[in-house]
């Protein structure tokens, strides 16, 4: 019998991919293709395979970023769409299961050693308490898991909390928000929490100044210009940002209570490095009126990518998930 497995993990810009040769075993080849580079899912892990070398494997697993409700995906943040029952009879698998990316790095959660974190603030986790996760990429991940009582393994959740109504708590939070309802209308915490969403909140700047500034079409040239290129109004719209970002994340913290502490996934809160940890985004956290007490103790960490944690999440999918 053919043991292969393929797992994935589709992002808004970039597929990884990789596989495993047993349940439980170590991640094999993995590789980062660009979505743009591919017309379809099936192209892009046709190409993989190749690229390997290895037999068409027995069963597959994906954490995909967008809500997984029936048998058509379709991509939020990009133009793929499929069906699975159809992507499964193409490759000949004998199992696929597919699951919102942030509830596969949901399940990777208790598996990271200490390494791959960096706290931010707060003191310890207490175990048993549901644990938050949100994260800025394409899009603004949200997830989390809950512990039924007397169980060890948490219960990921799968939804959509990076479209909720983004808040604002300053002046210029307000007059930023005006600018992007005039965009968008309805402001989610994505529209100002994601890569795109940090170019926007530098264009809003730059519009409320009326003055100066670059043209920028990514998160990174915001970064750069707000970390090395001396540009106030970048810097400013970092801060902001961040300062969102602890609102949000605060937020779900206290709707999850999640005193087993909150991670920061995605690849833009990562790339800041320890600049993040000097932020807005811990006051902005612990900002929560009569609740400030509650989470203040509430330790945040950010996860390191680079060992694909949403990878081992699909495949702990594919481990619990039911034999048809």
């Amino acid at each position: 019998m053919n043991p292969l497995r393929l797992l994935a993990d589709i992002g808004g810009t970039n597929i990884r991919l990789a596989w495993q040769d047993r349940a439980g075993g170590p991640l094999h080849d993995t590789r980062v293709l660009p979505c743009a580079q591919y017309p379809t899912v099936d192209a892009a892990i046709r190409a993989y395979l190749v690229e390997v070398n290895i037999a068409t494997p027995r069963e597959a697993a994906f954490g995909i970023a967008n809500p997984v409700t029936g048998d058509e995906v379709r991509m939020t943040n990009h133009s793929w769409s499929f069906s699975q029952r159809a992507l499964r009879e193409s490759f000949g698998w004998e199992r696929l299961v597919v699951i919102n990316d942030f509830t596969a790095l949901a399940l990777s959660l208790p598996t990271l050693a200490p390494e791959q974190l960096r706290q931010v603030g707060g003191t310890t986790a207490v175990a048993g308490c549901a644990v938050a996760l949100v994260g800025p990429g394409t899009g603004l991940g949200v997830s989390g898991l809950v512990f039924p009582p007397g169980s060890r393994h948490g219960v990921p959740l799968a939804g959509e909390g990076g479209h909720v109504t983004l808040a604002a708590q300053t002046p210029l939070e307000f007059d930023v928000l005006r600018i992007l309802q005039a965009r968008y209308g309805h402001v989610s915490a994505e529209r100002a929490v994601c890569g795109a969403g940090l170019v926007d909140l530098y264009h809003a700047m730059r519009q409320l100044a009326q003055l100066g500034g670059a043209e920028v079409s990514s998160a990174a040239q915001v970064t750069e210009l707000a970390l090395q290129g001396n540009d106030p109004l970048a810097l400013q719209a970092l801060e902001l940002f961040c300062g969102f970002l602890g609102n949000v994340a605060g937020n779900l913290a206290l709707t999850l209570g999640a005193r087993g502490g909150v991670y920061i996934g995605g690849g833009v809160v990562h790339r800041l490095g320890p600049w993040f940890d000097q932020s807005p985004f811990r006051e902005r956290f612990e900002s929560k009126g009569r609740f400030q007490s509650y989470l203040v103790p509430i330790p945040c960490w950010v996860i390191d990518p680079s060992a694909a944690p949403a990878l081992l999440g699909a495949a702990q999918a594919l481990d619990v998930a039911p034999v048809a």
